[in-house]
């Protein structure tokens, strides 16, 4: 069963095609990857599911609903969540905090509620403080729970934008190159997270990412892309081994 579909999707921006006729679609419970040299619209791509921009032409759906008639701030609603590539958390924020953001989808009280504390909101601060703790555990973010983003390392900080985004309770996660900056140890974490995951949250994982070790590790299928274009379509082996994928990226022969 597809999750998301791309149908014939083109975005321009002046004379520049970013996204050029692309179709393809993300099976529900696997793990996607889109591949490709830099500026080949991987990221686009994700900000055209987070509507940030609208395409010039196509259809793009999502658990049998029409995205483009999505405002941005409403695709989260529908299940999606993603990560950046730059991390964007809140620097003087707790770990604790910066989760507990990602519940603002779930809220149900009103303002009023919330002032006086009233039980309804009770309720929903203590299940979304519980989702959280599970999160904080899944991910083994224990030790860092009460610390400030600002002190955190790097590879720290992408685990906690990980865990952020799992606190929405997507049906689809985003995740725009997980692996970059990590160390190898970090990279081999990451792969066994995006895993479980799938594995044990039954959550569908689309990524971007340059790192052709993860890719092959855990994807099902890989998309590759040049000047927005698909260019191959397929297991990893597959699209590594495609001529238009190799000379992509290491040129035609002369």
């Amino acid at each position: 069963m597809s999750l998301l579909e791309f149908e014939n999707v083109t975005l321009k921006f002046g004379g520049l095609t970013a996204v050029d006729d692309l179709s393809f679609d993300v099976q529900q419970g696997e793990v996607f990857a889109i591949v490709g040299p830099n500026g080949a619209g991987k990221s686009t791509v994700f900000n055209l599911i987070s509507r940030f921009y609208d395409p010039y032409a196509g259809a793009i759906r999502f658990d049998d609903h029409d995205l483009l008639r999505v405002k941005p701030s409403g695709v989260a609603a529908y299940g999606v969540a993603r990560t950046f590539q730059n991390i964007e958390l809140f620097e003087h924020a707790t770990v604790l905090q910066n989760l507990l953001v990602g519940r603002h989808r779930h809220r149900k009280t009103n303002m009023i509620s919330e002032i006086l504390f009233m039980p309804s909101a009770r309720r929903q601060e203590i299940e979304s403080r519980e989702r959280v703790e599970e999160i904080i555990d899944f991910l083994d973010l224990q030790a860092f729970r009460d610390k400030m983003i600002s002190g955190l390392p790097y590879g720290v900080r992408k685990v906690v934008e990980v865990a952020r985004a799992l606190a929405t309770d997507p049906k689809l996660l985003l995740l725009d190159e997980p692996a970059s900056g990590l160390s190898v140890e970090e990279t081999t974490d990451m792969r066994w997270w995006i895993e479980d995951i799938r594995r044990q949250m039954g959550i569908t994982v689309l990524m971007v990412e340059h790192d052709m070790g993860l890719v092959s590790g855990v994807s099902d299928r890989v998309l590759a892309m040049a000047d927005g274009a698909k260019l191959a379509l397929g297991t990893s082996a597959e699209v590594q081994s495609h001529p238009a994928v190799i000379e992509a990226y290491l040129g035609k022969a002369s």
